[in-house]
């Protein structure tokens, strides 16, 4: 049996990376891997730390190996590690070990890196509505894809776009 491939969608936060997968999702009937981050800091009763991106970091990728078993063709992932590095830098300054080496040892077959084009949609765990810090930490996506190795679509547009675009990068991968 083949594994399904793996596909990261990657970008700052409010550029509708939630919503695209779950359209892949819905369009594929295929699973999708919700950002654990989300219900992790709304569970916090402090604010989140350091150490804290760690564990969302081992969750995340603990869901994502979850989930890849019931995945027929597709696994659509909705971050990875890559968010907890650049989290981790721009907040900390500093990134933990295994981040780094997990990051190493995971592949992707696609990133779907999504543009800061969309209006910001205001989120109480949301840290950065200033168009030009996001755009910052686009240009950081953009670096870690390219360095990544995997091949790499951006995407742009309003939800309906960024569908379309994203399924014909999907397809180009068969």
């Amino acid at each position: 049996m083949q594994k399904p491939k793996r596909i990261l969608i990657l970008g700052p936060e409010s550029t509708g990376k939630s919503t695209l997968a779950a359209a892949l999702a819905a369009y594929f009937q295929e699973p999708w891997v919700p950002e654990v981050a989300r219900e992790y800091l709304e569970k916090l009763d402090r604010p989140y730390a350091y150490e804290d991106l760690l564990q969302i970091g081992r969750q995340q990728m603990q869901l994502e190996d979850e989930l890849a078993g019931g995945a027929k063709n597709y696994l659509f992932c909705d971050t990875d590690l890559r968010v907890i590095q650049v989290w981790s830098q721009h907040r900390y300054g500093k990134v933990d070990p295994w981040v780094l080496e997990e990051m190493e040892r995971r592949t992707y077959d696609l990133i779907l890196l999504c543009a800061t084009d969309l209006p910001w949609q205001a989120d109480p765990l949301r840290e950065h509505p200033d168009l030009e810090i996001r755009e910052q930490l686009f240009e950081q996506y953009l670096e870690i894809s390219q360095q990544s190795g995997f091949p790499f679509q951006i995407i742009s547009g309003d939800a309906s776009a960024r569908l379309t675009t994203s399924v014909e990068a999907i397809r180009a991968l068969d």
